[in-house]
């Protein structure tokens, strides 16, 4: 059965830059399913209506479909058991639901407050009146000036990742002797940011950076081989 993941992309069709749809990228490749990527934006909830969902990540498996990130991570393991594991049993994918939730709990609003006036600028103008009417309306100011104070609010977000730097600098990956769902999950906002703005969320002497790094190198390139504004 065909496998299809519909994937947030900007004006340019190949700038996919959806935080969600990155761990499901990675995780597919770690498994080594064969897949289709679609892409799609943010005015066409119509191509994804029929998966009860107006929002990417939408993965299709024959008749099959699901959406959220984390749902898919799981799906992706329980039907492909024959392939890598990105858990390494149950253990493994509670902890990995932990970090997915301090991810999308911390990362993700620290992140916002960095690079989300940046994204306007990558999106087709229909696209981009929607990106800007509904983000104000949900943080109740324009965009420009949620991030007026990034060169300070950047400090916080550092230091925010902490617990992750700690890891980092005792083994290469967040899950284990291999990278894993874990990885995946964290990575994913941090290509989000990568994709969208040059701002610098990490300094090049972090323990993170380097980790990000690897997985930027990781599946020949996979994620480095994205449109980005941040090269390093």
């Amino acid at each position: 059965m065909a496998v299809i993941l519909h994937d947030l992309c900007g004006a340019d069709p190949s700038r996919r830059f959806s935080p969600y749809c990155w761990r499901v990228r990675m995780a597919l490749a770690h498994k080594g399913i064969p897949h289709e990527t679609r892409p799609w934006r943010f005015t066409e909830k119509d191509a994804i209506a029929d998966a009860g969902t107006d929002k990417v990540p939408v993965l299709r498996h024959g008749d099959q479909m699901v959406h959220e990130s984390w749902r898919i991570l799981e799906y992706l393991e329980d039907h492909w058991p024959g392939a890598p594991s990105l858990f390494g049993g149950e253990g493994g994918r509670a902890l990995a639901r932990f970090v997915n939730t301090w991810s999308d709990a911390v990362m993700m609003p620290g992140l916002v407050r960095l690079i989300v006036s940046d994204i306007p600028a990558h999106l087709a103008p229909a696209d981009a009146e929607y990106f800007i009417r509904t983000r104000e309306a949900r943080f109740g100011k324009p965009l420009s000036e949620l991030t007026a104070d990034r060169d300070r609010a950047v400090e916080a977000f550092r230091r925010d990742l902490h617990p992750l730097r700690m890891v980092l600098r005792e083994r290469p990956w967040l899950s284990g002797l291999t990278a894993g769902a874990a990885d995946y999950i964290v990575f994913g906002p941090l290509q989000w940011a990568r994709c969208v703005s040059a701002f610098p969320v990490l300094t090049p002497d972090d323990p993170i950076h380097a980790w990000r790094g690897r997985l930027l190198d990781a599946f020949g390139g996979l994620a480095r081989s994205a449109p980005a504004e941040d090269q390093t």
